[in-house]
């Protein structure tokens, strides 16, 4: 079950890498919180916002 777990988190973790909370913000998320209410994380979260240089 613990390996189940793990494993969803860095999926949900590499899914939203590009969201403002990152990958390591989603996977810790999806640890704590269960794998569904860290997609739900990932999806509500939006993307990051760009910076012009």
């Amino acid at each position: 079950m613990l390996a189940i777990i793990l494993v969803l988190s860095l999926l949900i973790g590499l899914v939203g890498i590009n969201s403002r909370l990152g990958f390591w913000g989603n996977f810790f998320a999806s640890i704590l919180l269960t794998p569904i209410v860290g997609l739900l994380l990932v999806i509500a979260s939006g993307r990051k916002k760009q910076t012009c240089k």
